[in-house]
């Protein structure tokens, strides 16, 4: 064998990882809001109504009306950086790049840089083998099975497909568990115990898990094996659901009321967790920490933390650089 065909063994990873998360705009403007949330909400795995009757409601009040007040919130948690979901991920992407040792790339289900980009990226650097790790820990149809449409969307036109595996969820892996608990103590170190914790996990409509999405299920787990994980007493801690979207019954208990009925019974303070994030992004920054904290004041409460999401703590990396090497025993 020549050195140069030596070389080249020696120098091809044996495999590469796709690290996937929902997206967001590349501008804190109308137009990037506009543009970012057309894709999402084109996707039919997020809303599967009819293209005939959603794309005429989407594009003709929506969009026109939604894009300037959310980039206005955009505005309010933007980064110097860039977006914080941005910031953050491309974070994680470097450090789990160095705690494996192996190629690392970044995709989003939506905007860029795209799912098809990370792919590509990993084609280039020679990896031949590639685990995709979508960033939500409980599966969903409309985050997890998205990202597996896009994957697939990715490779259609390639004339050799790189081996895949692909990551359908942690919600009760020990070490993201793990994590969550490390990062609330460490949190009440600083900051002393709350009243009571609640875990705001995103919505999804209610007819999506009667129709056999595990979600709800996969919530419910990570707050059990949390509270078990913590030794709280369940009367101190609960779960609910955020980001509901339009006039169709999503899962509940909603966030929103959930945090005013616990001010109007008496907690005084109340610390939130948002385990369904890998990243701090509009959904916790401005939803959760500004919104939230006005309705838990105005009905009654004192004191209103977020506790931030496990972003790019060591504990998380750790987390992925765990579960990356269960995933890839063989390669």
């Amino acid at each position: 064998m020549s050195e140069q065909s030596t070389d080249h063994i020696e120098h091809t990873p044996s495999y590469g990882v796709l690290l996937v998360n929902l997206g967001t705009p590349e501008s804190a403007t109308s137009a990037g809001v506009k543009h970012f949330l057309s894709e999402f909400l084109h996707d039919q795995r997020v809303v599967d109504m009819s293209r005939w009757l959603w794309c005429p409601i989407l594009h003709g009040v929506i969009l026109p009306i939604r894009s300037p007040k959310v980039a206005k919130l955009y505005q309010s948690v933007w980064m110097e950086e860039g977006s914080p979901l941005m910031v953050y991920s491309r974070r994680q992407q470097q450090k789990l790049a160095e705690a494996l040792d192996v190629p690392v790339e970044l995709g989003m289900t939506y905007g860029k840089p795209s799912i098809e980009d990370g792919l590509a990226a990993l084609q280039a650097q020679g990896c031949q083998r590639v685990v995709v790790l979508p960033l939500y820990p409980q599966y969903s149809r409309t985050t997890t099975a998205a990202v597996f449409d896009k994957v697939a969307k990715g490779l259609r036109q390639r004339p050799y497909l790189p081996e895949l595996r692909f990551i359908n969820h942690y919600f009760d892996h020990p070490d993201y568990i793990s994590a969550l608990a490390d990062s609330a103590t460490q949190f009440w170190a600083e900051h002393g115990e709350p009243d009571y914790l609640l875990c705001s996990y995103h919505g999804i409509p209610k007819r999506y898990a009667d129709n056999g999405d595990p979600y709800p299920e996969h919530c419910n787990g990570t707050t059990a094996l949390l509270a078990e994980k913590l030794g709280m007493a369940r009367e101190k801690m609960s779960m609910s659901y955020q980001s509901i979207f339009g006039r169709e019954k999503w899962l509940q208990p909603y966030t929103e009321g959930t945090i005013r009925s616990l001010a109007e019974k008496g907690v005084k303070r109340l610390d939130v967790m948002c385990p369904a994030f890998s990243v701090d992004c509009l959904e916790t920054l401005e939803e959760i920490a500004v919104g939230c904290k006005e309705v838990f004041l105005e009905a009654g409460g004192e004191t209103f933390n977020l506790i931030p999401c496990l972003n790019d703590q060591p504990e998380h990396i750790a987390m992925m650089q765990a579960l990356v090497k269960q995933h890839t025993q063989g390669w």
